[in-house]
């Protein structure tokens, strides 16, 4: 027969409870000890009785170390935890000091935009003129800065081809100057080229009948 499944509630006999915990006592030390040994793992086990009485396993030499290593290990976790927990608090700080500064600006570009400017005060109205005259100014200066370096660019530019011009021109003047030195040259030269633009009449062979 299959052996039915044990309901888990308080034994109230007696002398089976302290059976029961005898038996599932050294089973729990066990497979302990077999833990430790076939995956070499680190093991304690620590049980109290009903009356109080100790009972416990460790793989190390001394429980006492893995119980500090234990310690060490939740203090670790546990300040984890709160730098990560004031980690989140100092980000929220600073998305709510964010959303703020861009509300601020959009309604101060709104003001400056010529929009809900019925709940601004005198103060505020001049505060705003002010600033947009500054706006003004400023835009006029990169303005005549841009145009004074396009100015530079295309003046460069001019003297620059200025210079390629004469550059040119002397190299022309300096072949004129040497055809008009030799006429000698210049006259069979041009012989040469009328000789081959005239075409003869002589023609070699028999007379026609």
């Amino acid at each position: 027969m299959a052996r039915g499944k044990t309901k888990m509630r308080r034994i109230e006999n007696a002398t089976s409870r302290q059976v029961t915990f005898s038996k599932r006592r050294k089973g729990l030390l066990k497979k302990a000890y077999e833990l430790s040994v076939l995956c070499e793992a680190e093991v304690a086990v620590i049980i109290f009785s009903q009356n109080g009485k100790l009972y416990e396993f460790s793989s190390n030499s001394e429980i006492r170390k893995t119980i500090d290593r234990y310690r060490g290990s939740t203090n670790d976790v546990d300040t984890y935890q709160a730098n990560m927990e004031q980690r989140i608090l100092h980000l929220k700080r600073e998305t709510m000091e964010m959303e703020r500064k861009i509300e601020l600006l959009e309604v101060s570009l709104q003001k400056l935009s010529g929009q809900c400017l019925g709940s601004c005060s005198i103060d505020e109205i001049q505060g705003i003129g002010d600033q947009l005259e500054r706006s003004l100014s400023s835009i006029r200066k990169r303005k005549v800065q841009l145009f004074n370096d396009q100015r530079q660019q295309l003046q460069a530019k001019e003297r620059s081809l200025r210079e390629e011009n004469a550059k040119l021109l002397a190299k022309c003047l300096a072949n004129h100057g040497q055809s008009t030195a030799n006429p000698r040259a210049t006259a069979i030269h041009r012989r040469s080229s009328w000789s081959t633009d005239v075409e003869t009449g002589l023609f070699i062979g028999l007379p026609e009948s």
